[in-house]
């Protein structure tokens, strides 16, 4: 079944460059040889049809319309090996350690940027700055980061690097839960003889997590909320399932009300004081008298509260200053600054556009080059020079002379990829792999992420909303805790 598969010239996580199964995915491979054609058919439309019937699904939107759509299923799964999980863990949990320092840091005291570390003006600049709204403010923990979605790929050579931070409202670990849960479904064959980390307790780390933040004016339990901007949101999935699993309310902004610098949720016992809102709405609709007026999705006077202490707000206000692509270049300056270490998983080399001599190279070089608009996500405004036409690549030469701050530069790195199976063959696609890190009292990372594949053949994107899918994800662990099994996520 894999006669046709080519690995070469690329990095394969399944395969050695021999062709020949690596030893962490043996017994996988060898379990998928059992299978006949028509039978790994029909689990792979069995698959798809589970997520149509549990309703999981995203939005794409185009000209301003809406279309529903189920994430793309490929079940094969991307397999680490202990070891290379021991290295991502403590990468991702220095990283974001350093990352909320220089957050504090750039809201109080901005010693980094008297420092000259990183430039003034690439923070006060930013329109994720909000200094006029947070600055000064002590938040708990002095924990600006709750939850972070650090997306990591592999390059020719399998070295791991970090290609985007997600400090804001990252999203997706829902589609981990469903991945695994959907894989156990259809494919139970593979769980058999396999050690793989499971997720059951990590819903109960994210809530823990959550109650930590409680702020010092909380006299009693914590009660905590997931605001949301309703069921027409791209993610509202994603917020239904975290609400659900954790046991807490899902709330929208005409819930709430402020009273006296207090959060109320309106129940039909009354009013219930809220400690915690761990939101999903960005940071200009969160509060219409401080943010953007038209909003109405916020709730009027909640910047009020979190500036008297009575409510923390998850992730905090203004992280998007850290994870805009420009400053992404400057993270590991960041580590060495704030912790004295040196990055264990390195950036992607970065181009600053507004630097003339940078820019002057890369103009001559566009057509070997990714760009990336520094505030655009989920594969907009990118230019990826090697597949990009002649007219493409003049249009982003324009764009760079006439605004070169607003853009970045990075080589194509050849992306890892992995076998993937859609009804008819296996063929190799590229990966990358999103990594979710909680962070309380105690930081801890979800073992395996979502490893997101770029389904369409020869295509780099692997963003659902161009054409990419889903995987499950195994972290191997000792085979003494083979005893732990995953919940069935509750319906």
């Amino acid at each position: 079944m894999f006669e046709s598969y080519n690995v070469k010239p690329f990095f394969d996580e399944m395969f050695t460059a021999q062709g020949t199964a690596k030893p962490h995915y043996r017994k996988f491979y060898e379990k998928l040889q059992q299978f006949s054609e028509e039978e790994l058919k029909e689990k792979h439309e069995t698959a798809q049809l589970s997520f149509l019937r549990q309703g999981i699904t995203f939005t794409v939107y185009n000209n301003n319309v809406g279309t529903e759509r189920t994430m793309p299923f490929d079940f094969v799964p991307i397999i680490i090996s202990p070891e290379e999980w021991d290295t991502i863990e403590k990468g991702m949990i220095q990283r974001t350690e350093a990352l909320n320092r220089f957050l504090d840091d750039v809201y109080h005291n901005q010693k980094i940027l008297e420092d000259g570390i990183i430039p003034r003006r690439l923070v006060e600049e930013n329109p994720y700055y909000y200094a006029k709204q947070v600055q000064g403010i002590n938040v708990p923990l002095k924990n600006h980061i709750f939850l972070a979605g650090i997306d990591l790929i592999r390059d020719e050579h399998g070295k791991y690097h970090v290609l985007e931070d997600n400090l804001r409202n990252p999203s997706g670990m829902s589609y981990v839960y469903q991945n695994r849960y959907v894989m156990r479904q259809v494919y139970p064959e593979f769980f058999n003889n396999h050690s793989v980390h499971a997720l059951e307790h990590q819903m109960s780390y994210l809530h823990e997590a959550i109650l930590d933040h409680a702020p010092k004016t909380t006299n009693d339990k914590p009660f905590a909320v997931l605001l949301t901007p309703g069921m027409y949101n791209s993610a509202y999935y994603d917020h239904v399932f975290l609400a659900q699993q954790m046991g807490i309310d899902l709330v929208e902004g005409r819930d709430l009300i402020v009273k006296d610098h207090i959060v109320y949720m309106k129940s039909i016992r009354g009013l219930k004081r809220v400690d915690i809102v761990y939101r999903r709405i960005d940071d200009d609709f969160l509060d219409p008298e401080a943010f953007r007026e038209d909003s109405a999705l916020g709730v009027p006077g909640l910047l009020d509260a979190y500036r008297h202490g009575n409510v923390a707000i998850l992730n905090g206000i203004g992280n998007g200053v850290a994870d805009d692509k420009a400053i992404y270049a400057y993270v590991p300056e960041m580590i060495r600054y704030y912790l004295n270490e040196e990055p264990i998983i390195d950036n992607v080399k970065t181009y600053l556009l507004d630097n003339p001599e940078e820019r002057e190279w890369v103009l001559e070089h566009l057509e070997e080059l990714v760009v990336k608009n520094v505030g655009a996500s989920g594969g907009y405004d990118m230019l990826v020079g090697p597949h990009a036409s002649k007219e493409l690549i003049e249009e982003f030469r324009a764009k760079i002379i006439e605004t070169p701050h607003q853009y970045i530069a990075q080589p194509t790195i050849k992306l890892s990829r992995a076998p993937a199976y859609q009804g008819e063959d296996f063929y190799p696609c590229h990966v990358d792999l999103r990594v979710f890190i909680m962070r309380g009292k105690n930081t801890r990372v979800l073992p395996g992420g979502l490893s997101r594949v770029a389904l369409k053949r020869g295509s780099l994107v692997v963003n659902s909303s161009q054409g990419g899918g889903g995987k499950d994800t195994w972290v191997y662990r000792e085979k003494d805790d083979r005893g732990e099994h995953d919940a069935k996520p509750s319906s």
